[in-house]
């Protein structure tokens, strides 16, 4: 018996309607002149442009890295059998996700208009440190303010689903083996939730990276305010809104290319077997872990 195979006339007609959406967004690309791309060209390598790229490459990493911490340190204490540790991790996660990014950052940069003297020292008693908080909360501190207890938040929940997914009997052959709850924690649950961890994670430095774009509101020096700094002063809006976004979407690629190599090696290590009541066993002896995960 002939099998007659199955004619997709949508698929073709998806794909000739892409086709002229493609040619026609080229054409206007090249061929509209208020797209300046010779202005794009020489404005693309200035020094403004490339000292405001790095400023947002180190705004993204600072913040990465403490979203990251503070999210960890907040999925165990929502984890904690302690109410009081767990509520109060709740309500930040609670507030910090409830509220817009942009109305944090303002609060952070105006927030000496609340406390126009910062302090530190004892409760009720001496002071060690005190001054100005104009002088304390400079427009980089409110950017990493705002941008880290903010990915602080949905970082938390990242990890808290990683240590969730890790099955619970090895907490339970860990404890049947005299480990503590901390070493249980950091030797057997965490490297076993990277798995789940990993993989969003990228998701949230990639979006970080679009996101640092907000700072220009409080004059944070960063790749878009450099380019609205020359656009405001030579009125090449869209030139100058060009050249942010091609830098913009340089970078997202690169990291784009690594979190695909990194997805694909945790992808492999899924397949792989969590430990057993041997390996959890000769960590314990041994005080290293000689399996891979």
């Amino acid at each position: 018996m002939q099998v007659k195979r199955n004619r997709h006339y949508g698929r073709w007609v998806g794909v000739a309607f892409l086709a002229v959406l493609a040619a026609m967004l080229i054409h206007t690309l090249f061929s509209n002149s208020r797209f300046q791309w010779g202005t794009v060209a020489d404005y693309f390598g200035t020094a403004s442009i490339v000292e405001g790229l790095l400023r947002t490459l180190w705004l993204t990493a600072a913040a990465m890295a403490i979203g990251v911490v503070l999210g960890t340190v907040l999925a165990i204490m929502r984890l904690s059998p302690n109410p009081v540790l767990a509520t109060s991790a709740g309500v930040f996660v609670w507030f910090f996700r409830g509220t817009p990014l942009l109305v944090q950052l303002i609060f952070w940069y105006n927030l000496s208009a609340l406390y126009p003297k910062l302090s530190l020292g004892i409760p009720f008693g001496p002071e060690f440190v005190s001054g100005s908080a104009n002088e304390f909360i400079t427009v980089y501190v409110a950017a990493l303010l705002g941008l880290g207890l903010n990915e602080g938040a949905y970082m938390s929940e990242i990890v808290r689903a990683g240590i969730n997914s890790v099955p619970p009997g090895q907490r339970e052959a860990a404890e049947a083996l005299g480990m503590g709850s901390r070493r249980i924690l950091f030797r057997i649950v965490l490297p076993q939730a990277m798995r789940v961890i990993i993989p969003p994670t990228g998701n949230q430095l990639i979006g970080m990276l679009k996101t640092t774009s907000l700072v220009s509101v409080i004059a944070v020096p960063d790749l878009l305010y450099s380019a609205q700094l020359i656009y405001s002063s030579n009125f090449q809006t869209i030139p100058l809104l060009i050249v942010a976004s091609i830098w913009y979407l340089i970078v997202t690629t690169i990291l784009s290319i690594g979190q695909y190599f990194v997805e694909r090696r945790f992808s492999k290590s899924e397949n792989k077997p969590t430990l057993t009541f041997t390996d959890l066993k000769r960590i314990v002896t041994n005080g290293q872990r000689e399996v891979s995960v």
